[in-house]
């Protein structure tokens, strides 16, 4: 997993849903300020929602304090769209079916559920700068109360 102070590859592009519409982007155009990325698994399951519930919760918070909120996970744009209408959703969700960032931020683990080992992103959250340096990293997240842990991480940046 990449660590504060390493410079992340910002050249890939994915799918993003803000402001009510779908648009492909470069992930370096998402960062025109600091910014927070949170990958989560999937829209609609019980641990993701809750992660996402405490993001839409203090998203206004996050922007007062100069941050861009950006939410990845492998859902499509159509999902994300629904996703962000039902959960009240004000920040940019990412669709990356193929891992882009996660691979960007060396953050490809194994996974097992039900005996299936698989392969996928880590749930994890990063602080980047507008150039793509890491700021700080949120290796494991609290799914229960992320904002709190994303303002505890902020805090040692200040």
């Amino acid at each position: 997993m990449i660590s504060p102070g390493q410079k992340i590859d910002t050249r890939f592009q994915f799918k993003v849903f803000r402001k009510g519409r779908e648009e492909e982007v470069r992930f370096a155009d998402l960062l025109n300020r600091r910014t927070i990325v949170s990958v989560y698994m999937r829209n609609n399951t019980p641990g993701c929602d809750r992660q996402n519930d405490s993001l839409a919760a203090h998203a206004a918070e996050f922007d007062r304090a100069g941050y861009n909120l950006v939410a990845v996970s492998r859902d499509t744009g159509g999902s994300h769209a629904k996703y962000a209408a039902k959960k009240k959703i004000t920040y940019t969700l990412a669709s990356d079916p193929e891992d882009r960032f996660a691979k960007a931020a060396g953050s490809i683990v194994e996974k097992s559920m039900y005996g299936r080992k698989f392969t996928g992103p880590a749930r994890a959250a990063y602080v980047l700068d507008r150039d793509g340096t890491v700021l700080a990293v949120a290796a494991k997240v609290d799914t229960a109360d992320h904002a709190a842990q994303l303002r505890a991480l902020l805090a040692t940046l200040e």
